[in-house]
C-alpha cells in the first residue's frame, strides 16, 4: 500500500520515536478511541520525540491520520500546529500544550486526540502520526485557526514544509 504522503512533493526527512508506539507495530489499546469499546481504551495522544529536522525549522505540525478508514477521505484523528521550534517533544496525553501550539478539530470535531476505532470488517487501518518541520513561526500566517480542519492545515502547510518525520503504526483485522 501507498503512503499518503507519496503524492505530495519530496522533502527531507528526520528521526521521530516514542514511547508508546512503534512504526509497523499495533498500535497500543491506551491510544484506541474510548468510544471504539476496546477495554482499556484511553484516547490517549502517544509520547513523541523528533531530531535531526533542518536548522531552518520556524515550527512544526504534529497530525494522526487513517488513510484506510471507509471513507474517500480518511480520517484525521489529531492535528496541532504552531509547535515552536525549540520543542522536540510532547509527552503522552498531552494535557497542557506547549506555549503558542494550539489543537485543530479532528475529524469528529473535537480539538484533541481521537483514538483508533477501525470499524470491524474494514481490514488493517495504518496510522499516520507526522512531525512536520515548517518555514514558517506560525501557520495563522498561513490562514489556519482552530477552527480548520486538518485536511486544510496540511494543504496551508505543503508550501511550508521542510521535513517530516513519520511513524506508521496499524490497527484492526
Amino acid at each position: 500500500m501507498t503512503s499518503p504522503y507519496d503524492s505530495l512533493p519530496a522533502v527531507r526527512e528526520f528521526a521521530v520515536t516514542s514511547a508508546d508506539v512503534a512504526d509497523g507495530a499495533p498500535l497500543p489499546v491506551a491510544q484506541f478511541a474510548a468510544m471504539s469499546g476496546v477495554a482499556g481504551a484511553e484516547d490517549r495522544s502517544p509520547q513523541l520525540s523528533w531530531s535531526g529536522f533542518p536548522d531552518a525549522t520556524r515550527s512544526f505540525v504534529v497530525t494522526m491520520y487513517d488513510p484506510d478508514a471507509p471513507t474517500p477521505s480518511g480520517f484525521w484523528h489529531w492535528a496541532v500546529a504552531d509547535i515552536a521550534a525549540d520543542v522536540t517533544s510532547l509527552e503522552a496525553g498531552v494535557a497542557a500544550l506547549p506555549d503558542g501550539a494550539f489543537p485543530i478539530a479532528n475529524d469528529v470535531r473535537e480539538p484533541a486526540y481521537t483514538g483508533a476505532a477501525p470499524p470491524p470488517g474494514t481490514g488493517k487501518h495504518r496510522y499516520y502520526i507526522a512531525v512536520t518541520a515548517l518555514d514558517v513561526p506560525s501557520v495563522t500566517a498561513l490562514g489556519v485557526t482552530p477552527e480548520s480542519t486538518p485536511a486544510a492545515l496540511s494543504f496551508a502547510i505543503l508550501g511550508h514544509t521542510l521535513a517530516r518525520a513519520i511513524l506508521v503504526p496499524w490497527a484492526g483485522e
